[in-house]
């Protein structure tokens, strides 16, 4: 593991001995000791406040339909079912829309019996509308990883709006650890938390967690959100701040406080609150709930330790909601509730912060597209 990478400040010993959210330095730890496999070392910026960065690793199989293994199978008893063909990935290939790939990656884990793990795609893959999950051996469902876990990841991959060129060592997914019994904070112990710290930049409405609403206010321009064009080129994912905004987005406007969503269309919206998260919490969006609408809220959604917080050079940073309408038009009012943040407690505080010590893409964000366009 390269010097620059957090160093494993924390024991293994009491990685195991304390209940929380594993932070930088445990995750450090975990791969110093082997809890970790990687097929190369670690790379600098792979290890986050509170998760790790999972790198594709140098092929792809382009697959007839998504699939769990199931409690009796792994992967690779599974994939001569549903897989097409193989793909290279080491001189970059292209993943096309509306297909699915399953993609081995350069991790894999030997987990104890104390530590269980969660997976989401990064905050630019969601705002690509790139659908990734992560899957295991024996695996009943996605992105969860049962305690005790030990074998191979995969990560399965579906441009939704628009195809993308990958290479081996990419980073779309991430993965954060949890001793079990590890519980997200109560409404009783949000509330002491937002009066302590101050979870929002205004009145917090908590009930199941941090609740967040939708901005579509009337601005100048009207402008509140970004649609995705049908039929655009393709998004080459290493090349940061090139892509023309116009090409590949459609401006949402709102001039009275309300859109409506349009069946299977894709939407970048940001939310009305700025949300803080404290350096020694993690946050995460609570899965999409039916009564809400008939749409989904996100893709992306881990909150690592000092988003938006002023102990990381933030202020207070908006949600950006990768929101995707279902089967029938869908009208949204500003303000209206479309998710809410559950907060979990760290291990302890981490030794890098989201933010000032990483030099995040999205800290103090507003409505923000992803890294690889050029500010619109």
């Amino acid at each position: 593991m390269s010097s620059n990478l957090a160093s494993p400040t924390i024991s293994l010993n009491s990685l195991l001995a304390t209940t929380g959210v594993v932070p930088s330095q445990g995750i450090a730890a975990m791969i110093a000791d082997g809890l970790i496999r990687m097929d190369q070392p670690a790379v600098t910026g792979q290890i986050q406040p509170a998760s790790l960065d999972l790198r594709l690793g140098t092929e792809a199989f382009r697959l007839r339909a998504s699939f769990l293994p199931g409690r009796n199978a792994t992967i690779s008893e599974r994939l001569e079912d549903f897989s097409m063909h193989r793909i290279d990935l080491e001189p970059g290939a292209v993943l096309e829309k509306g297909c699915v790939y399953l993609v081995p990656l350069m991790e894999g884990l030997s987990l104890p019996p104390h530590l269980a793990a969660v997976a989401n795609a990064k905050s630019s893959t969601g705002r690509l509308d790139v659908f990734t999950r992560l899957i295991t051996d024996r695996g009943t469902e996605f992105d969860r990883i049962e305690a005790g876990y030990d074998g191979p990841l995969y990560a399965e991959i579906s441009p939704r709006s628009f195809s993308v060129l990958v290479r081996p060592g990419m980073r779309l997914n991430q993965i954060r650890f949890s001793t079990v019994g590890t519980r997200e904070l109560d409404d009783a112990a949000l509330k002491a938390l937002d009066a302590d710290q101050g979870l929002v930049d205004g009145e917090a409405h908590i009930d199941k967690g941090l609740a967040f609403s939708v901005d579509l206010r009337p601005r100048e321009g009207g402008v509140v959100g970004y649609r995705a064009k049908p039929h655009t080129g393709l998004i080459d994912l290493d090349r940061i701040g090139y892509y023309d905004p116009a090409e590949f987005w459609e401006p949402v406007t709102s001039h009275d406080g309300r859109m409506i969503l349009d069946p299977g269309a894709f939407y970048i919206l940001v939310s009305r609150e700025a949300v803080h998260v404290p350096p020694d919490h993690a946050a995460e969006m609570a899965p999409y709930l039916a009564m809400v609408g008939e749409f989904r809220v996100h893709y992306a959604g881990f909150f690592d330790p000092g988003f938006g917080n002023s102990d990381a050079g933030g202020h207070g940073s908006r949600g950006v909601l990768e929101v995707r309408c279902h089967e029938a038009p869908f009208a949204l009012d500003h303000g209206q509730v479309v998710g809410r943040l559950v907060y979990e407690p760290m291990m302890e505080r981490p030794d890098i912060l989201y933010g000032r010590d990483l030099g995040s893409n999205y800290q103090g964000q507003g409505l923000k597209l992803s890294k690889h366009f050029r500010a619109p």
